[in-house]
């Protein structure tokens, strides 16, 4: 039975899930590829735009164009590394850091909701089980 497959669970799941946040990030005008950008992005230190795509296993033309449309946005913007020309660093502008905090408290209520079904404790196993995996 293809519906207890784990390719398809992942999927649907993944889906599920995305049709929660999607809606919610939508008062902030960014997706859930965004989000996870800025939330990089909001962690400690400035990082160059190729350390962002290797966190987020993205490669570096999306990321180049994702961050095209966040710099567009006025959520992040691009500097020379100071030890490396070649490098831009990417650094979350006041509207990023605002955008992001608001972006996380709604992320955060709908992962919530996706996993209201579950007690918490198996709610918070399977965060931890996914964490291993990936």
């Amino acid at each position: 039975m293809s519906s207890r497959r784990l390719g398809y669970l992942l999927k649907h799941a993944n889906l599920r899930l995305a049709g929660l946040t999607g809606p919610a990030l939508e008062p902030y005008g960014i997706d859930g590829r965004e989000f996870a950008v800025l939330t990089v992005l909001g962690g400690p230190g400035p990082l160059s735009q190729l350390a962002v795509a290797q966190r987020l296993g993205i490669d570096r033309t999306t990321m180049v164009a994702l961050l095209d449309a966040l710099e567009g946005k006025r959520l992040v913007a691009r500097r020379p590394h100071p030890d490396d020309r070649r490098k831009n660093v990417v650094e979350l502008t006041e509207r990023g850091r605002d955008t992001l905090e608001g972006a996380t408290r709604v992320v955060d209520e709908a992962e919530r909701a996706f996993l209201s079904s579950l007690p918490e404790g198996d709610a918070r196993r399977l965060r931890e089980l996914l964490e291993r995996v990936v």
